[in-house]
C-alpha cells in the first residue's frame, strides 16, 4: 500500500514537474509582436520600429509600413495564418528604415508599393549614400498631393500636407472605417527623431497637423508611428492636439533660450520641455537639436 501510494505521489510530482517546465518553456518563446484588430478587416502590427496598419479584403490584403526585415517575416506570417488573399498593396508613410527596411520582404508577394514622391527620393538618396540599394524594394508607385482607391468595401486615400517629420511624409485614411494611419506625424508622449537632411521642419509640421485635424472628425482612431512607455499607438484627435501643442512649446522653449543667450550645449542640458512634462527626458536632445538649427537659420 505504502508502494503503491509513493508510485502515485512520484507521478503526480512529474507530471506537476513536466507542466511547469511546459509553462516555462511557453513563456520563454512568447512572440515579440502583437497584433490589434480594430475593426473585422482592419488591424495593427507592433514589434520593432513604426507601427503597421493592415486591411483585410476579397481584393487582397493592403498593409501600411512594413518595419524591419525580420519583424516583416513574423507579419506576413501572422497574416497569413489569418487571411488566405494575397498581398495586393505595400503602402510607405515615409522612407526611414524602420518603416521601409522590411519593404524586401514582400518582393515576390506584392505588385504595387506606393509612397509619397518626396518619400521614393529620399530613401534612394539613403540607400546610395549608405551603399545599400541592394537591400532595397522601392516604392513602384508615387502620388504628389492625395491618392485614393477603393479596395473591397474600403476606400482608402492617401494625402500629403507638406514637410514635417520629413519632407515626404504622407497620411493614410481607410475612409469606411474612419481609421488615420499617421506613420511618424505623430509620437504619443515620445520626443520624435525630426529629420532636417530629408526637409523636416517643426513650424510646417504644426501646419500640417493643423490640416490633419480639420480634415478628420472627432470620431476618427488615429494610429501613429511611436509612442513613449505606458502609451498607446493608437488614440483620438487629441493625442493629435496635444503632440501639436508639443511642437510648438519645443518651438517656444528653444526660442527664448536662444534669445537669452544660451549655447546649444547650454540648452541640451534641459531635462523638460516646459508645457509638456509627459515627454519625459528620454531623447529630448533631438527636437532641442532641430529646433535650435531651424530658428538658427531662419
Amino acid at each position: 500500500m505504502r508502494r503503491r501510494n509513493f508510485l502515485q505521489n512520484s507521478m503526480l510530482t512529474l507530471g506537476a514537474l513536466t507542466l511547469g517546465k511546459q509553462k516555462i518553456l511557453k513563456a520563454m518563446s512568447v512572440d515579440p509582436w502583437k497584433i490589434t484588430m480594430l475593426t473585422d478587416e482592419i488591424g495593427i502590427f507592433t514589434e520593432r520600429g513604426g507601427t503597421i496598419a493592415f486591411h483585410f479584403s476579397k481584393d487582397g490584403i493592403t498593409v501600411v509600413d512594413a518595419q524591419f526585415p525580420d519583424t516583416a517575416q513574423h507579419l506576413i506570417d501572422e497574416l497569413k495564418k489569418r487571411n488566405d488573399e494575397p498581398f495586393r498593396l505595400l503602402i510607405n508613410t515615409h522612407h526611414h528604415g524602420d518603416h521601409t527596411s522590411g519593404n524586401i520582404v514582400f518582393k515576390d508577394l506584392v505588385k504595387r508599393v506606393l509612397a509619397h514622391e518626396n518619400s521614393l527620393d529620399n530613401q534612394k538618396r539613403v540607400a546610395i549614400a549608405n551603399n545599400t540599394e541592394d537591400k532595397q524594394l522601392y516604392p513602384n508607385q508615387t502620388f504628389e498631393e492625395n491618392w485614393n482607391e477603393d479596395i473591397g468595401k474600403e476606400k482608402i486615400t492617401l494625402y500629403y500636407y507638406g514637410a514635417a517629420h520629413t519632407n515626404g511624409d504622407s497620411i493614410t485614411h481607410f475612409e469606411q472605417a474612419n481609421i488615420v494611419h499617421a506613420g511618424d506625424l505623430v509620437f504619443n508622449r515620445r520626443h520624435p527623431f525630426i529629420d532636417r537632411s530629408a526637409g523636416a521642419n517643426i513650424k510646417s509640421w504644426m501646419n500640417v497637423l493643423d490640416s490633419a485635424m480639420k480634415k478628420f472628425d472627432n470620431k476618427t482612431i488615429f494610429i501613429c508611428g511611436h509612442s513613449g512607455n505606458d502609451y498607446d499607438v493608437k488614440g483620438s484627435k487629441d493625442m493629435l492636439l496635444a503632440f501639436h501643442d508639443y511642437l510648438g512649446n519645443v518651438l517656444k522653449y528653444v526660442g527664448n533660450e536662444i534669445k537669452s543667450g544660451k549655447t546649444k550645449e547650454e540648452i541640451l542640458k534641459t531635462t523638460e520641455i516646459p508645457g509638456s512634462p509627459e515627454w519625459g527626458r528620454d531623447g529630448i536632445e533631438r527636437p532641442i537639436d532641430a529646433a535650435y538649427e531651424e530658428l538658427s537659420i531662419s
